[in-house]
């Protein structure tokens, strides 16, 4: 955990509630409660946010890398999801959610 709070901080935040918004952290993960799991894809992915687009896992730290792998893997199974999602679906629930949708 102090890992990923320092990680936060580097990133340019105070600390968690501070980064909820920008990081898309949920209010329990801004009250500092992740899963093991979710935790290690947080940190994946400010450490490749800090290496500005290097290699997200140092060849030393099979653990990083695996994670880092796994966060990769879920966002671009979303990105598939969402790209075959009729757009207006994807309207009706940003809208559900509060979100102002209009046509480009």
């Amino acid at each position: 955990m102090r890992k990923l709070i320092d990680l936060v901080v580097a990133a340019g935040h105070t600390d968690l509630r501070d980064a909820r918004g920008p990081l898309r952290l949920t209010q329990r993960q801004a009250g500092g409660r992740f899963t093991r799991e979710e935790a290690d894809d947080l940190i994946a992915r400010l450490e490749a946010e800090q290496e500005d687009g290097a290699d997200t896992a140092a060849p030393h730290d099979p653990a990083v890398a695996e994670s880092a792998a796994r966060f990769d893997r879920r966002e671009a199974k979303r990105r598939e999801v969402l790209a075959d999602m009729p757009v207006e679906a994807l309207a009706a629930e940003l809208q559900r959610r509060g979100w102002v949708v209009m046509e480009p």
